[in-house]
Protein backbone atom coordinates (compact mmCIF):
# COMPACT_ATOMS: atom_id res chain seq x y z
CA UNK A 1 0.00 0.00 0.00
CA UNK A 2 1.13 3.68 -0.76
CA UNK A 3 0.58 5.20 2.25
CA UNK A 4 1.00 9.08 3.11
CA UNK A 5 2.27 9.88 6.49
CA UNK A 6 2.24 13.22 8.20
CA UNK A 7 3.96 14.29 11.22
CA UNK A 8 6.56 11.29 9.82
CA UNK A 9 9.79 12.46 11.33
CA UNK A 10 8.25 12.95 14.66
CA UNK A 11 9.01 10.71 18.07
CA UNK A 12 6.01 8.42 17.11
CA UNK A 13 5.62 8.80 13.56
CA UNK A 14 9.31 7.80 12.61
CA UNK A 15 8.37 4.65 14.27
CA UNK A 16 5.20 4.12 12.36
CA UNK A 17 7.14 4.56 9.37
CA UNK A 18 9.73 1.78 10.46
CA UNK A 19 6.78 -0.71 10.73
CA UNK A 20 5.18 0.50 7.68
CA UNK A 21 8.30 0.29 5.42
CA UNK A 22 8.91 -3.26 7.48
CA UNK A 23 5.65 -4.51 6.52
CA UNK A 24 6.44 -3.84 2.42
CA UNK A 25 4.25 -0.55 2.86
CA UNK A 26 5.47 2.28 0.26
CA UNK A 27 5.39 5.62 2.54
CA UNK A 28 5.82 9.03 1.84
CA UNK A 29 6.26 10.98 4.40
CA UNK A 30 5.79 14.89 5.12
CA UNK A 31 8.31 16.90 7.06
CA UNK A 32 8.96 20.24 7.40
CA UNK A 33 12.90 20.66 7.05
CA UNK A 34 15.59 19.06 5.31
CA UNK A 35 16.92 17.52 8.37
CA UNK A 36 14.04 15.65 9.10
CA UNK A 37 13.67 14.29 5.20
CA UNK A 38 17.31 13.11 5.46
CA UNK A 39 16.46 11.00 8.62
CA UNK A 40 12.91 9.80 6.36
CA UNK A 41 15.06 8.84 3.39
CA UNK A 42 17.34 7.06 5.47
CA UNK A 43 15.07 4.27 6.68
CA UNK A 44 13.87 4.07 3.30
CA UNK A 45 10.82 6.58 3.04
CA UNK A 46 10.22 9.24 0.72
CA UNK A 47 9.89 12.48 1.35
CA UNK A 48 7.22 15.38 0.91
CA UNK A 49 8.27 19.00 2.07
CA UNK A 50 5.15 20.90 3.53
CA UNK A 51 3.06 21.84 6.87
CA UNK A 52 -0.36 20.76 7.71
CA UNK A 53 -0.98 24.43 6.89
CA UNK A 54 -0.56 24.04 2.92
CA UNK A 55 -4.02 22.49 1.90
CA UNK A 56 -2.55 22.17 -1.63
CA UNK A 57 0.81 19.99 -0.25
CA UNK A 58 -2.10 17.28 1.69
CA UNK A 59 -4.25 17.15 -0.69
CA UNK A 60 -1.14 16.14 -3.45
CA UNK A 61 -0.07 13.70 -0.93
CA UNK A 62 -3.14 12.30 0.06
CA UNK A 63 -4.27 11.74 -3.79
CA UNK A 64 -1.05 9.91 -4.84
CA UNK A 65 -2.03 7.32 -1.49
CA UNK A 66 -4.16 4.26 -1.06
CA UNK A 67 -4.07 5.44 2.48
CA UNK A 68 -2.92 8.46 5.07
CA UNK A 69 -1.87 8.33 8.66
CA UNK A 70 -2.33 11.79 10.49
CA UNK A 71 0.14 12.29 12.79
CA UNK A 72 1.33 16.20 12.46
CA UNK A 73 0.68 18.50 15.39
CA UNK A 74 1.43 22.06 16.17
CA UNK A 75 2.68 21.51 19.59
CA UNK A 76 5.56 23.91 19.50
CA UNK A 77 4.64 28.05 18.27
CA UNK A 78 7.64 27.22 16.18
CA UNK A 79 5.30 25.13 14.14
CA UNK A 80 3.00 27.47 12.78
CA UNK A 81 3.86 29.21 9.70
CA UNK A 82 4.52 32.92 10.06
CA UNK A 83 1.09 34.35 9.03
CA UNK A 84 -0.54 32.08 12.16
CA UNK A 85 2.32 33.22 13.78
CA UNK A 86 1.91 36.48 13.48
CA UNK A 87 -2.05 36.67 13.86
CA UNK A 88 -1.55 35.05 17.19
CA UNK A 89 0.63 37.08 18.68
CA UNK A 90 -1.17 39.87 16.92
CA UNK A 91 -4.57 39.06 17.40
CA UNK A 92 -5.53 40.90 21.06
CA UNK A 93 -4.14 40.59 24.65
CA UNK A 94 -0.69 39.04 24.68
CA UNK A 95 -2.00 37.22 27.69
CA UNK A 96 -4.77 35.08 26.04
CA UNK A 97 -2.02 34.17 23.14
CA UNK A 98 -1.50 31.07 24.44
CA UNK A 99 -5.13 30.69 23.74
CA UNK A 100 -4.98 31.85 20.59
CA UNK A 101 -2.11 29.00 19.63
CA UNK A 102 -3.67 26.42 20.81
CA UNK A 103 -6.98 27.30 18.58
CA UNK A 104 -5.31 27.85 15.45
CA UNK A 105 -3.65 24.52 16.17
CA UNK A 106 -6.47 22.68 16.51
CA UNK A 107 -8.43 24.71 13.08
CA UNK A 108 -5.36 23.48 11.51
CA UNK A 109 -5.82 19.89 11.98
CA UNK A 110 -9.40 19.68 11.23
CA UNK A 111 -8.72 21.29 8.32
CA UNK A 112 -5.95 18.76 7.42
CA UNK A 113 -8.08 15.75 7.96
CA UNK A 114 -11.27 17.53 6.38
CA UNK A 115 -8.87 17.91 2.87
CA UNK A 116 -8.00 14.15 3.29
CA UNK A 117 -11.74 13.55 3.70
CA UNK A 118 -12.34 15.15 0.16
CA UNK A 119 -9.94 13.51 -1.29
CA UNK A 120 -10.29 9.82 0.01
CA UNK A 121 -13.84 10.02 -0.11
CA UNK A 122 -16.01 7.18 -2.17
CA UNK A 123 -12.13 5.53 -2.44
CA UNK A 124 -12.35 3.24 0.85
CA UNK A 125 -9.41 4.09 1.32
CA UNK A 126 -8.16 3.87 5.13
CA UNK A 127 -7.55 7.58 7.41
CA UNK A 128 -5.98 6.98 10.46
CA UNK A 129 -6.28 9.93 12.94
CA UNK A 130 -4.27 10.61 16.46
CA UNK A 131 -6.25 11.50 18.71
CA UNK A 132 -5.41 12.22 23.00
CA UNK A 133 -7.62 10.52 25.37
CA UNK A 134 -7.17 13.73 27.39
CA UNK A 135 -9.99 14.60 24.97
CA UNK A 136 -12.43 11.98 27.32
CA UNK A 137 -14.44 12.39 30.18
CA UNK A 138 -11.72 12.70 33.49
CA UNK A 139 -12.83 10.06 36.14
CA UNK A 140 -14.19 7.05 35.49
CA UNK A 141 -12.32 4.14 33.02
CA UNK A 142 -12.81 5.81 29.17
CA UNK A 143 -13.60 2.25 26.79
CA UNK A 144 -13.48 2.86 23.32
CA UNK A 145 -17.33 3.00 22.87
CA UNK A 146 -16.87 6.26 24.83
CA UNK A 147 -17.23 9.76 23.20
CA UNK A 148 -15.44 12.58 23.67
CA UNK A 149 -15.92 15.29 25.95
CA UNK A 150 -16.35 18.63 24.83
CA UNK A 151 -15.69 19.88 28.31
CA UNK A 152 -12.51 18.11 28.78
CA UNK A 153 -9.46 19.95 29.04
CA UNK A 154 -8.54 18.19 25.63
CA UNK A 155 -11.50 19.61 24.08
CA UNK A 156 -9.69 21.07 21.21
CA UNK A 157 -9.39 18.07 19.83
CA UNK A 158 -12.88 16.98 20.06
CA UNK A 159 -14.17 18.40 16.43
CA UNK A 160 -11.18 16.79 14.77
CA UNK A 161 -12.12 13.17 16.12
CA UNK A 162 -15.76 14.33 15.25
CA UNK A 163 -14.40 15.31 11.76
CA UNK A 164 -12.63 12.00 11.02
CA UNK A 165 -15.41 9.69 12.29
CA UNK A 166 -17.95 11.40 10.17
CA UNK A 167 -15.80 10.47 6.91
CA UNK A 168 -17.06 6.68 7.37
CA UNK A 169 -20.44 8.04 5.86
CA UNK A 170 -19.12 9.07 2.34
CA UNK A 171 -16.73 6.11 2.02
CA UNK A 172 -13.49 6.32 3.99
CA UNK A 173 -12.29 4.04 5.74
CA UNK A 174 -11.16 6.28 8.78
CA UNK A 175 -10.41 5.51 12.76
CA UNK A 176 -9.05 7.38 15.35
CA UNK A 177 -6.06 6.24 17.27
CA UNK A 178 -6.38 7.71 20.88
CA UNK A 179 -2.90 8.41 22.34
CA UNK A 180 -2.16 8.59 26.30
CA UNK A 181 -0.54 11.82 27.69
CA UNK A 182 2.49 9.29 27.76
CA UNK A 183 3.77 7.59 24.79
CA UNK A 184 6.88 6.97 26.08
CA UNK A 185 10.60 5.03 24.79
CA UNK A 186 13.99 6.73 25.64
CA UNK A 187 15.41 5.91 22.50
CA UNK A 188 15.19 9.35 20.98
CA UNK A 189 12.29 10.86 23.55
CA UNK A 190 13.46 13.99 24.07
CA UNK A 191 10.65 16.60 24.08
CA UNK A 192 7.56 14.37 25.53
CA UNK A 193 5.67 14.40 28.57
CA UNK A 194 8.16 12.26 30.46
CA UNK A 195 11.28 13.94 29.83
CA UNK A 196 9.80 17.02 31.10
CA UNK A 197 8.31 15.47 33.65
CA UNK A 198 12.22 14.74 34.62
CA UNK A 199 13.60 17.80 33.15
CA UNK A 200 11.00 19.52 35.77
CA UNK A 201 11.74 17.59 38.55
CA UNK A 202 15.65 18.40 38.02
CA UNK A 203 15.36 22.13 37.60
CA UNK A 204 12.88 22.47 40.47
CA UNK A 205 14.69 20.07 42.95
CA UNK A 206 11.58 18.12 43.68
CA UNK A 207 9.47 15.69 41.98
CA UNK A 208 5.86 16.97 42.50
CA UNK A 209 2.95 15.59 42.26
CA UNK A 210 -0.66 17.17 42.71
CA UNK A 211 -2.74 16.99 45.96
CA UNK A 212 -2.55 13.47 46.94
CA UNK A 213 -1.67 12.12 43.30
CA UNK A 214 -3.99 9.42 43.12
CA UNK A 215 -5.04 10.73 39.76
CA UNK A 216 -3.87 8.32 37.23
CA UNK A 217 -2.39 8.92 33.39
CA UNK A 218 -2.28 6.18 30.83
CA UNK A 219 0.58 5.32 29.14
CA UNK A 220 1.94 2.90 26.14
CA UNK A 221 5.72 2.53 25.23
CA UNK A 222 6.61 4.07 21.47
CA UNK A 223 6.73 0.82 19.93
CA UNK A 224 3.54 -0.56 20.70
CA UNK A 225 1.96 2.38 19.40
CA UNK A 226 3.43 2.37 16.14
CA UNK A 227 2.25 -1.29 15.81
CA UNK A 228 -1.32 0.03 16.70
CA UNK A 229 -0.91 2.62 14.00
CA UNK A 230 0.23 0.30 11.34
CA UNK A 231 -2.74 -2.41 12.23
CA UNK A 232 -5.22 0.80 12.15
CA UNK A 233 -4.22 1.81 8.59
CA UNK A 234 -4.22 -2.10 7.64
CA UNK A 235 -7.74 -3.49 9.03
CA UNK A 236 -9.75 -1.23 11.04
CA UNK A 237 -12.99 -0.99 10.08
CA UNK A 238 -14.73 2.46 9.22
CA UNK A 239 -15.34 4.85 12.16
CA UNK A 240 -13.27 3.11 14.63
CA UNK A 241 -12.52 4.10 17.91
CA UNK A 242 -8.82 2.90 18.67
CA UNK A 243 -7.13 3.12 22.60
CA UNK A 244 -3.24 2.81 22.07
CA UNK A 245 -3.38 2.41 25.73
CA UNK A 246 -0.70 -0.14 27.94
CA UNK A 247 -1.00 1.13 30.99
CA UNK A 248 -4.71 1.92 31.71
CA UNK A 249 -3.96 4.32 34.59
CA UNK A 250 -0.48 5.19 36.82
CA UNK A 251 -1.15 7.05 39.38
CA UNK A 252 0.65 10.81 39.28
CA UNK A 253 2.16 9.75 42.71
CA UNK A 254 3.78 6.76 41.63
CA UNK A 255 5.27 8.50 38.48
CA UNK A 256 6.53 11.32 40.40
CA UNK A 257 8.37 8.65 43.31
CA UNK A 258 9.52 6.61 40.59
CA UNK A 259 11.32 9.95 39.21
CA UNK A 260 12.42 10.96 42.38
CA UNK A 261 14.11 8.01 43.86
CA UNK A 262 16.36 7.77 40.66
CA UNK A 263 17.12 12.11 40.80
CA UNK A 264 17.49 11.38 44.42
CA UNK A 265 15.12 14.28 45.21
CA UNK A 266 12.89 15.39 47.77
CA UNK A 267 9.23 13.70 46.02
CA UNK A 268 6.42 15.87 47.75
CA UNK A 269 2.87 17.17 47.26
CA UNK A 270 1.83 20.39 45.85
CA UNK A 271 -1.51 22.17 45.83
CA UNK A 272 -3.43 22.28 42.79
CA UNK A 273 -3.23 26.37 42.34
CA UNK A 274 0.56 26.28 42.35
CA UNK A 275 0.39 23.27 39.29
CA UNK A 276 0.97 26.16 36.77
CA UNK A 277 4.23 27.85 38.16
CA UNK A 278 5.72 24.24 39.09
CA UNK A 279 4.63 22.21 35.71
CA UNK A 280 4.20 25.02 33.63
CA UNK A 281 1.88 24.32 30.47
CA UNK A 282 1.15 20.68 31.70
CA UNK A 283 0.03 21.84 35.09
CA UNK A 284 -3.72 22.25 33.85
CA UNK A 285 -3.39 18.92 33.07
CA UNK A 286 -1.37 17.49 36.15
CA UNK A 287 -4.41 16.17 38.12
CA UNK A 288 -6.60 14.79 35.81
CA UNK A 289 -8.02 11.77 36.33
CA UNK A 290 -7.59 10.16 32.70
CA UNK A 291 -7.86 6.14 32.87
CA UNK A 292 -7.88 4.91 29.62
CA UNK A 293 -8.57 0.97 28.75
CA UNK A 294 -7.81 -0.63 25.41
CA UNK A 295 -9.56 -3.86 26.04
CA UNK A 296 -12.07 -3.53 23.19
CA UNK A 297 -8.58 -2.51 20.87
CA UNK A 298 -7.46 -5.87 21.74
CA UNK A 299 -9.93 -7.97 21.12
CA UNK A 300 -10.95 -6.43 18.08
CA UNK A 301 -7.01 -5.78 15.62
CA UNK A 302 -5.28 -8.50 17.47
CA UNK A 303 -3.28 -5.83 19.07
CA UNK A 304 -0.96 -6.72 22.24
CA UNK A 305 1.16 -4.36 23.86
CA UNK A 306 4.65 -6.53 24.45
CA UNK A 307 6.95 -3.81 25.33
CA UNK A 308 8.11 -2.04 29.01
CA UNK A 309 5.38 -0.50 30.78
CA UNK A 310 5.92 3.53 32.00
CA UNK A 311 7.50 2.61 35.17
CA UNK A 312 9.21 -0.54 34.02
CA UNK A 313 10.84 1.68 30.92
CA UNK A 314 11.29 4.60 33.88
CA UNK A 315 13.58 1.82 35.38
CA UNK A 316 15.97 0.93 32.80
CA UNK A 317 17.55 4.97 34.10
CA UNK A 318 17.94 5.66 30.35
CA UNK A 319 15.98 8.72 30.99
CA UNK A 320 18.67 9.90 33.65
CA UNK A 321 21.70 9.42 31.56
CA UNK A 322 22.45 13.36 30.30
Amino acid sequence: MHVFVTGAAGFIGAEVVRKLIDANHHVVGLVRSKEAGRRLTAIGAKVQMGSIEDIECLHRGAAEADGVIHLAFFHKFSHASLRTRLRILLGGNPRLASLRFMKAAAEADRRAIETFGTVLSGRDCPLVVAIPTMSLSPGGLATEEHAPDPNSLGSGRVPSEIATLALAKRGVRSSVVRLPPLVHDSGGDKNGLLPLLIRTARDKGISAYVGEGTNRWPAVHRLDAAQLFKLALEKAPAGSRLHAVRDEGVPFREIAVTIGQHLKLKIDSIDVDKAGSHFGWIGAFASVDNPVSSALTQERLGWRPVHPSLIEDIHEGHYFRR
